[in-house]
């Protein structure tokens, strides 16, 4: 390691004061930090003990009905990492990047303001931008998708506001949707400027933040809370609270933000054709089979069917397995739940994506130590609430009747007990969700009409509210800020369905 890799990087100095705040900081300063053995290698360990148990045995890439899946139609996994795309600008944030601690001293203000799609704007970098629209790549083809695009590129890589968006086929076809989306707010609002449909983006993606993805991953009496007579109160926030500008907590950005890494299904299926049914990352013992990796032009037949990833109810769904079906070809997937157990493709990335550790399970503990990060019991202490106790702490899938492959393994025995009552912050709230489950209306015919699903509780879930809230309700021009009882013409349902319709051109103007 070059002995710049040595020095602390600036901005995350926060055990140096328990006061300080750059662009990282903490919600809980005061909180005194989880260790898990007398010495480094100690700690590395034993976390490496957790890591273990919290990566399920391998399962392959399925068409049908899944124990493992949520409520939550499958986008919503990468909508949120889109999300983190937009208020971080980090570099180990992201699944496919290599740790690179110097990376965070340029980390950016965070704020919901889709600057991951717009860049600096088409004075600064024209060349993404046709006048007032967004320059669209090449088409693409699939199997039952009339009509996709690829990202503009150049040479391969793509010309956007953030190439962290193209690490993966379904997050990079979804920021060609927002390109879409922006451009179709062009053509319905022809007297705007590019300023004022810029606004009304936001304002909708925004929109579906706070209404829509918030509600789908945290619990709604976690939501109440911060809430007066419907409407979110800035008052409420408890734990988040900055000096000038909002910042970035480490217990949200290395800790609870961290959830969707256990959303990841081990692969999707992108349309009808047969050879589109994708592991996330390659197969080492078969290279040449086709994966979801970015960084790439789509190539032929990648098109994504968005109705196999949000309910956009524009062909019905059926049974994969149901040959009765007349529409059998197509299903829409749901993300895994929120549980405190990851895919097998995810116990060893790829070493073009990440090493040294390459288990994300082990980068996501290992991290959170190093920072210094209190553990759940800890935290959850400093909210005035009961933690969880070691035997409701399971790690695991959160399946409705575990099998002989699903071991549910309480967190005391791991390790020789090293983690009774002193959990890592981010498996503590993994195990918390499923103490939080919610029957979850799934918009779909081939299985039962809800399925319990779980979201980020007491803990978790505050955690993540109160830094969304507070980005927004710091920054002047959200729509928390703006116009707090805005919503769209088309009525307070505008949903990331809805979203997607409109980029595809379906339903009507958005004014």
């Amino acid at each position: 390691m070059s002995s710049r890799h040595a020095v602390t990087p600036r901005g995350l100095n926060v055990t140096r004061s328990p006061l300080s705040q750059g662009r990282f900081g903490r919600m809980f300063r005061n909180l005194a930090s989880a260790t898990f053995g007398a010495k480094d290698s100690d700690n590395v360990a034993n976390l490496s003990a957790l890591a273990d148990k919290m990566v399920a045995g391998f399962d392959g890439p399925k068409d049908g009905p899944d124990a493992e899946e949520s409520g939550i139609p499958a986008l919503y996994t990468y909508f949120g990492q889109f999300i983190d795309h937009d208020i971080t600008f980090d570099p180990v944030s992201s699944l496919t990047k290599q740790q690179d601690p110097d990376g965070l001293v340029d980390f950016r203000t965070p704020s919901f303001d889709l600057d991951n799609v717009y860049g600096r704007g088409p004075n600064d970098q024209p060349y993404m931008y046709d006048h007032n629209k967004f320059r669209l790549g090449e088409k693409v083809t699939g199997a039952g998708v009339p009509d996709a695009h690829d990202l503009p590129r150049f040479k391969g890589r793509a010309l956007i506001g953030d190439p962290r968006n193209d690490e993966n086929s379904i997050v990079s076809q979804f920021q060609a949707l927002m390109l879409r989306f922006h451009n179709r707010m062009v053509d319905d609002n022809d007297s705007l400027s590019f300023e004022e449909v810029q606004q009304r983006v936001r304002f909708h993606y925004q929109y579906v933040v706070l209404n829509d993805f918030l509600a789908r991953i945290v619990n709604a009496d976690v939501l109440d809370a911060l809430k007066t007579a419907g409407q979110y109160d800035r008052s409420k926030l408890a734990y988040y609270h900055w000096k000038t500008y909002p910042f970035m907590p480490v217990e949200f950005s290395v800790a609870a933000y961290r959830l969707g890494h256990s959303m990841i299904r081990p692969g999707y299926r992108l349309n009808d054709a047969d050879n589109m049914l994708l592991q996330i990352f390659p197969d080492p013992h078969n290279p040449d089979k086709n994966a979801l990796t970015g960084f790439r032009a789509m190539g032929p037949g990648r098109a994504m069917d968005w109705g196999r990833f949000i309910d956009l109810d524009t062909r019905g769904f059926g049974d994969e397995n149901d040959p009765t079906n007349p529409d059998n070809k197509r299903r829409l997937q749901f993300a895994y739940r929120i549980d405190s157990s990851l895919v097998d493709p995810l116990r060893k990335l790829p070493p073009e994506v990440a090493s040294n550790p390459a288990s994300l399970a082990l980068r996501n503990l290992e991290r959170s130590w190093r920072l210094g990060l209190p553990s759940g019991q800890a935290v959850a202490r400093a909210m005035n609430l009961m933690p969880l106790s070691d035997d409701d702490i399971i790690i695991g899938k959160a399946v409705d009747e575990p099998g002989a492959g699903d071991p549910q393994i309480r967190i005391a025995t791991i390790a020789n007990g090293i983690f009774a009552g002193n959990c890592p912050l981010w498996a503590y709230i993994l195990a918390e969700a499923r103490q939080n489950p919610t029957d979850m209306a799934i918009p779909a015919t081939d299985g039962p009409a809800t399925v319990k699903t779980p979201q980020l509780g007491p803990v978790g879930g505050r955690i993540v509210a109160e830094v969304f809230l507070g980005m927004m309700f710091g920054d002047n021009s959200s729509v928390l800020s703006q116009d707090p009882q805005w919503t769209p013409v088309t009525g307070s349902g505008f949903a990331l369905k809805d979203l997607v319709a409109y980029a595809l051109g379906q339903g009507d103007p958005l004014h």
